[in-house]
């Protein structure tokens, strides 16, 4: 690339997928513009999720079991899994195609398994390199089972994960209170993947971003995305900031705009069916000595409620999860908030969760639960999104697949260089 006018991709979206790419589009070498409509990255999906990165929560949602909770928890307000049951073409679409990938299940799970032991590597090398502080815990995940029926389940699933490369093993009701002594209750059984952590998604976003910085990449945030458009050789984004509108030009377009990126990617030509389901969390502050003994250390993963646990520093305790398909809704419902609650109080009756701070936040999911990484149809349009329930799990090998994608159009001359003026 030496005395070379440096080719310069735009990415659309500054929460985890887009500030992991802009990290790895600038270690080739790349000039690299980060366009977020907040005042910071990381404020939406990727500001507080359950904070795992976890492989061993690999396992995809196309299992026929799926659709028969749906049905049976769709008029329950608190149900783990709600689905709104107002028919829209999107929605309809999407589930159709969600049931066509159900005969993959088992190959998606194990690739969805590969790509975050892959993606772990680049996380925690990044991370170290960069000196980013994101209340790393490197303790593991237990999941928790309170009968046989889904403890074995567990164990089926445990095979694939064993096939994709992930040892977890299965784990004693004894062995379960010695991993993580103040889960209270009783359960059939767990098991246990040392290899798995957890950490503060939206901190460990934040410093990613300040490194991208360091590496030369300009971060425009609170630039409002109106839209986009190729012609396969150079790139628009019209975008409002501060009430001005203009249009900037780029050599070539990442989309890595979560549940917006359908938009975008049917402005470049692209289908791209990503469908917002609906997750909250609640952030237990443990404002006393009390509480800060009563809450885990270890990870945890409840099967049956679809919560997920994380331990950030001394003093907060995360818990994530539900899944909820009712269309792009940012609002937190209160039905939905209780049960986590509930859930604190139950498990861990020594924590104080009067200050549980709410948040809801909206994965983006193609229905065969796999991101999409890769070319558009046009030569200078990319993708990575569509990454669901584990953006953060997956978000640095794709980010590296995607710099791959980049660089082999560099070298085949289908990203053409634009003039100096306008780079």
């Amino acid at each position: 690339m030496t005395n070379m006018v440096k080719k310069h991709m735009v990415i659309v979206g500054g929460g985890i997928t887009g500030v992991t790419s802009a990290y790895a589009l600038a270690q080739q070498g790349l000039q690299v513009t980060l366009i977020e409509k907040n005042r910071y990255p990381g404020m939406e999906t990727s500001y507080a999720n359950g904070g795992q990165l976890s492989a061993s929560n690999a396992e995809v949602w196309t299992h026929p079991s799926t659709i028969i909770k749906g049905l049976k928890w769709m008029l329950k307000s608190d149900a783990p899994l709600l689905m709104n049951p107002a028919p829209t073409w999107h929605k309809l679409s999407w589930i159709a195609e969600f049931v066509a990938a159900i005969p993959r299940y088992k190959d998606n799970t194990i690739a969805t398994t590969q790509l975050a032991i892959a993606s772990r590597e680049h996380h925690l090398a990044w991370a170290k390199a960069e000196g980013i502080d994101f209340d790393h815990k490197p303790k593991g995940i237990l999941h928790i089972y309170r009968d046989k029926k889904g403890f074995d389940y567990a164990g089926a699933v445990s095979k694939l994960l064993a096939q994709g490369g992930l040892p977890r093993r299965a784990v004693t009701p004894d062995e379960m209170k010695a991993i993580e002594p103040t889960l209270q209750g009783h359960y059939y059984g767990g098991y246990f993947t040392e290899s798995d952590s957890t950490g503060d998604i939206h901190k460990f976003t934040f410093g990613l971003a300040k490194a991208c910085e360091r590496l030369g990449v300009k971060i425009l945030t609170e630039h409002q995305v109106l839209n986009v458009a190729s012609n396969g050789k150079t790139a628009t984004v019209q975008v409002q900031h501060a009430g001005q509108t203009e249009t900037l030009s780029f050599d070539g377009i990442v989309i890595c705009a979560g549940v917006h990126g359908r938009g975008l990617a049917a402005q470049l030509g692209d289908r791209l069916n990503i469908y917002p389901v609906k997750g909250y969390s609640i952030t237990v502050g443990l404002n006393d000595e009390a509480s800060q003994a009563a809450a885990p250390q270890v990870s945890l993963l409840d099967d049956e409620t679809k919560l997920v646990t994380s331990r950030l520093g001394a003093d907060r305790f995360r818990v994530a999860g539900t899944a909820e398909f009712n269309g792009i809704d940012l609002d937190i419902r209160a039905d939905r908030i209780k049960p986590l609650v509930t859930w604190v109080n139950e498990c861990f009756p020594g924590v104080d969760t009067r200050r549980a701070e709410p948040w809801a936040g909206l994965r983006p999911m193609l229905p065969n639960m796999l991101p999409r990484v890769g070319a558009g149809k046009k030569a200078n349009v990319f993708y990575n999104t569509g990454h669901g329930h584990l953006g953060w799990t997956l978000s640095a090998i794709t980010a590296h697949q995607l710099a791959g994608h980049v660089m082999a159009a560099v070298q085949d001359n289908a990203l053409s260089f634009m003039t100096p003026a306008n780079a």
